[in-house]
């Protein structure tokens, strides 16, 4: 079984809401919001829904990607 992530359990802080804010905005898949605040996707989705903030890309231009 894969290790649980280190906020498993913990109450979400305004940081944490602040910096799930911050990297929905700049279009960042769920999976890696999960990684940099150490939370699972489907409680990132979870947080997200109830703080109303909106997951869905911005633009059409994949997350990492350059322009040339």
């Amino acid at each position: 079984m894969a290790t649980e992530p280190k906020n498993h359990g913990k109450p979400w802080t305004d940081a944490d809401v602040q910096k799930l804010r911050e990297l929905a905005k700049g279009n960042t898949p769920t999976r890696v919001i999960g990684i940099k605040v150490g939370r699972t996707p489907d409680a990132v989705q979870q947080k997200a829904s109830s703080e109303q903030i909106s997951l869905k890309p911005t633009n059409q231009r994949p997350y990492g990607t350059k322009k040339r």
